[in-house]
């Protein structure tokens, strides 16, 4: 199955990695696949070990017929069996449900690899991740904080980010992962106007061309002039303008209380946050069921769930599979913008 559908018109080949075996993600890869209306959209690949995945139907409360493939080529993608391209990687007899296992982690990273590896030789047009446990991974002997920096390395892309999005807000992370008593002085122009840059890219993946970029302030109230700080008057105001010469519809900063209601409200389709809780609670407490994560800056279409592994539910039939469902939805059809 070298063709990745681009050409003869089908849905596109969709990988999608189970996450950690011990926590929530094969569940809800088996909810959302279950669904007919999601498989209608692609054809999915799983990626993973389809041990786990029989085990994890029974909690799941899914039938669906699996069938483990040793190679791409083989894939059929029938309307009634979900494909399994079998790593063999992880006995479930040796996991525990919900708790940290090294094989676990070892397995989960292992699925993301052979996906992305797919997705830089166009066999797979999108892959879908399932949520990592960073414990599970450090304990493989990773050091990887997250999905982001496994795909940067893979793909040897320079500059990435993460956007996060549910319905009409969209949120792009100037810093992601750092102690916030580090992230004023990771607020520099050069860093900002990057990031704008790369939402702009981001957007255009959803058709739009000229986006309207609204910058959040990082200091209460903007700054206050510079009372309250002066990042936004020598670090971020000057990305916006610079960002602005270069053509990009970027405007900001503004305050971090106010912007993300205008957003919602219509005024931006994107929105650039200067760390990682600015931009994660809005979008949580706006959709958190819904919510999906996008990497910017891949060669690579990558979605994502927007929640973790959930250990303290694994197994119990609890997990909700809206985001996992969302993170299809939004793969098929970035993926098709690509074919345009």
């Amino acid at each position: 199955m070298r063709n990745n559908g681009s050409e003869d018109g089908k849905s596109p080949v969709i990988a999608i990695t189970m996450g950690d075996p011990a926590g929530i993600g094969p569940e809800v890869v088996l909810k959302a696949l279950a669904d007919e209306r999601i498989r209608a959209l692609c054809r999915p690949l799983v990626v993973g070990d389809p041990r786990v995945l029989e085990v994890a139907k029974a909690f799941a409360g899914v039938d669906l017929p699996l069938r483990g493939l040793g190679n791409i080529d083989e894939a059929q993608f029938t309307a009634s069996t979900l494909e399994v391209l079998d790593l063999g990687n992880c006995d479930p007899t040796q996991v525990t449900l919900g708790q940290v296992s090294a094989l676990a982690g070892r397995a989960a990273v292992a699925s993301v690899m052979r996906a992305t590896e797919l997705a830089l030789v166009r066999q797979v047009e999108a892959i879908v991740t399932g949520p990592l446990n960073k414990a599970s991974m450090r304990s493989a002997g990773y050091d990887y904080i997250g999905h982001t920096e496994i795909l940067a390395e893979l793909c040897h892309a320079p500059r990435v980010t993460t956007m996060l999005a549910v319905g009409p807000l969209r949120v792009v992370h100037v810093t992601r992962h750092v102690p916030l008593s580090q992230v004023a002085s990771l607020i520099t122009r050069e860093r900002v106007l990057e990031t704008i840059r790369l939402a702009q890219e981001g957007m255009r993946l959803w058709g739009i061309e000229q986006a309207r970029i609204g910058v959040a302030a990082l200091n209460p109230h903007g700054g206050e002039s510079e009372l309250l700080g002066r990042e936004e008057m020598e670090e971020i105001g000057p990305a916006v303008e610079r960002a602005q010469a270069e053509g990009i519809g970027a405007q900001g900063p503004f305050p971090a209380d106010s912007i993300f209601f205008r957003a919602i409200r219509g005024e931006f389709d994107a929105v650039v946050a200067m760390y990682h809780d600015q931009g994660h609670i809005p979008i949580k407490t706006y959709g958190f069921e819904e919510s999906v994560t996008v990497t910017l800056g891949l060669p690579i279409v990558r979605t994502s769930v927007d929640h973790g592994t959930a250990f303290d539910i694994a197994g119990q039939s609890m997990a909700d599979a809206r985001s996992m469902k969302e993170a299809i939805r939004l793969a098929a059809r970035l993926a098709a913008s690509l074919r345009r």
